[in-house]
C-alpha cells in the first residue's frame, strides 16, 4: 500500500518495519481526540480561506461519518496506514476524494499526534477526577460512622497513642484531596494546544490557532513551535500525579492486609471483595488489596520508563516519543480500575470495634497523656517523661497495663499523683482531650467532616 508520506521514496518499507513501527494498535484509542482535532483543524482552514468553503464542509461532514462509523464498530484499522491519525486520514481519502487530501493542510503529523494526546489525557483526568471524588466521599461517609471507634494509633508500626478510626480514615481523605489538587493542577498545563507548531518550525499559513484552541476547549496555544511539538511534561506529570494516587492507595491497602490478620483482626473483607486458597479451606485473602498495591510498582514503573526515555532527547520531535503512550495509557488504566474497587471494598468490610478498642489498651498507648498529667501537676516535661518510662518498665516486669496499677503503686513512682490519674488516661479522655485542630478528639474530627462535606460539595 502506498504511504500518504511516500513520495520522496523509492521502495516500500519492510514487513517487518511497518509492524515494528506502526503504533495503531495502541493509538487507535485517540480516534476520538483525532477526528474532533482535525474537525477543528478543517473549519478554521475554510475560515482563514485556506482551502475553499465547500471542501472544508465536505472534510467536517466526512469525518462525523467516519466517527459514527468507528464507534459503530464498522470501521477496522489497517497496520500499514501506521497510526490512528493516517488511518483517519486515508479513510477520509478513500471516501470524499480530493478534498480530503486538503485536511493535512497547515500541519504536521508532530503537532497532530502532540494535541491528541493532550485532548485525550485531559478527558481521562477529568474521569479520575471524578473517581478521585467519589474516593472522598467514601473517606468522608465511612469517617462519619467511627467517630468514637477507638483505635491504635502507629509510629514504626509499634503501638504509639490512641486515636479514632474516623480520624486515620480523614488522615487518607487529606492525602486524596492533595491527589485531587495535583491532578486539577497538571490539567492546567496540559491544557495548551500545540497545533499550529507544524513539525517543529510552525507553518506559513495563515492560521488562526486561538480559533481551533477555543473550538477545543483548550485555554492557551503554546508560544513555541520547538516546544510544542517535543514536550511530552504533562505526560511525566500526569505519570507523576497517578504515582502518588497509587501509593496512597497502596499504603492504605498495606494497612487493611495487615489489619484483616489474624493477629490485628480490625477489619474483615466482605466475600465479594476477597478469594480463598486452592488448598487451605479455612483461608480468606485480601486480594483486592493486595493487587491494588502490587499495581502500585507497574504505574511507578511507567513514570520511570517516561522519564528514561525523554531525557536525552534532543529538539524537536524524535520517533522514540512514540513510546509516551503505551506507559500513560496503562497508567490511566491502572488507576482508573483500581479507585472503584478499592472504594467498594472499603463501602463493604466490617470494622471490629471491640478488637480496634481493645488494641488501643494494648502497648501503653496512654503513656504519654500519664505524662502530660505530670506535667499538668507542675513536674517538667522532661522529667515527667523519665518518670513514665520507669513506670512503663515497671508495668512490663508486673504484666500490667498503666490503668491496671494501683494509686499507690502510682504514688511510688510520683507522689503528685491522685485518684483523677484514672480519668485522665483513659482511652476516652486521651482521645477527646486531643482537641487541638487535627487533632483525634470527636468533636474536632466531626468538624473535620463536616468541612470535607461542604468541600465535595463545592466540587
Amino acid at each position: 500500500m502506498a504511504k500518504l508520506w511516500g513520495g520522496r521514496f523509492q521502495k516500500s518499507t519492510d514487513k517487518k518495519v511497518d509492524d515494528f513501527n506502526s503504533s495503531i494498535r495502541f493509538d487507535q484509542r485517540m480516534y476520538k481526540q483525532d477526528i474532533k482535532g482535525s474537525i477543528a483543524h478543517a473549519s478554521m482552514l475554510a475560515k482563514q480561506g485556506i482551502i475553499p468553503k465547500e471542501d472544508g464542509e465536505k472534510i467536517v461532514t466526512g469525518l462525523k461519518e467516519i466517527l459514527a462509523d468507528i464507534e459503530a464498530g464498522k470501521i477496522e484499522f489497517e497496520i500499514d496506514a501506521e497510526d490512528i491519525h493516517m488511518n483517519v486520514e486515508k479513510i477520509l481519502i478513500e471516501r470524499i476524494g480530493e478534498a480530503g487530501k486538503r485536511l493535512h493542510t497547515g500541519r504536521s503529523r508532530n503537532d497532530q499526534v502532540a494535541l491528541d494526546l493532550r485532548m485525550y489525557l485531559r478527558d481521562e483526568t477529568d474521569q479520575i477526577r471524578q473517581m478521585l471524588i467519589h474516593a472522598l466521599q467514601v473517606m468522608v461517609d465511612t469517617a462519619s460512622l467511627h467517630t468514637e471507634t477507638i483505635m491504635p494509633g502507629y509510629t514504626h508500626l509499634q503501638k504509639a497513642q490512641p486515636v479514632t478510626f474516623a480520624h486515620h480514615l480523614m488522615a487518607y481523605y487529606e492525602m486524596f484531596k492533595r491527589d485531587l489538587s495535583r491532578l486539577d493542577d497538571c490539567k492546567k498545563r496540559m491544557n495548551v494546544m500545540p497545533l499550529g507548531s507544524g513539525a517543529l518550525a510552525g507553518t506559513t499559513y495563515p492560521l488562526d490557532r486561538e480559533f481551533t484552541a477555543k473550538e477545543l476547549g483548550f485555554d492557551a496555544v503554546s508560544q513555541n513551535s520547538l516546544d510544542g511539538v517535543s514536550d511530552r511534561d504533562f505526560v511525566i506529570e500526569l505519570a507523576s500525579c497517578l504515582s502518588l494516587i497509587m501509593m496512597h492507595l497502596s499504603r492504605f491497602s498495606e494497612e487493611l492486609i495487615l489489619w484483616s490478620s489474624h493477629e490485628f483482626s480490625f477489619v474483615e473483607m466482605d466475600d465479594a471483595f476477597s478469594t480463598g486458597s486452592s488448598i487451605m479451606p479455612q483461608k480468606k485473602n485480601p486480594d483486592v488489596a493486595e493487587l491494588i498495591r502490587g499495581k502500585t510498582g507497574r504505574v511507578y514503573g511507567h513514570l520511570m520508563g517516561l522519564l528514561t526515555t525523554m531525557k536525552g532527547i534532543p529538539l524537536a520531535y524524535n520517533k522514540d516519543m512514540q513510546e509516551d503512550k503505551e506507559p500513560i495509557f496503562d497508567a490511566v488504566d491502572t488507576v482508573k480500575l483500581c479507585l472503584p474497587v478499592f472504594c467498594d471494598m472499603l463501602c463493604t468490610m466490617t470494622v471490629k470495634k471491640d478488637n480496634m478498642l481493645k488494641g488501643s489498651k494494648g502497648g501503653f498507648t496512654n503513656a504519654t497523656d500519664v505524662a502530660d498529667y505530670l506535667v499538668k501537676k507542675g513536674l517538667p516535661f522532661r522529667e515527667a517523661h523519665a518518670v513514665v518510662g520507669r513506670m512503663v518498665f515497671y508495668s512490663i516486669e508486673h504484666g500490667k497495663a498503666l490503668d491496671e496499677l494501683s494509686l499507690e503503686e502510682f504514688k511510688e513512682f510520683s507522689d503528685i499523683i491522685d485518684e483523677d490519674i484514672y480519668t485522665a488516661i483513659s482511652m476516652e479522655t486521651c482521645v477527646n482531650d486531643r482537641k487541638i485542630i487535627g487533632g483525634p478528639a470527636k468533636e474536632t474530627v466531626q468538624r473535620a467532616i463536616d468541612a470535607a462535606k461542604e468541600y465535595i460539595s463545592a466540587l
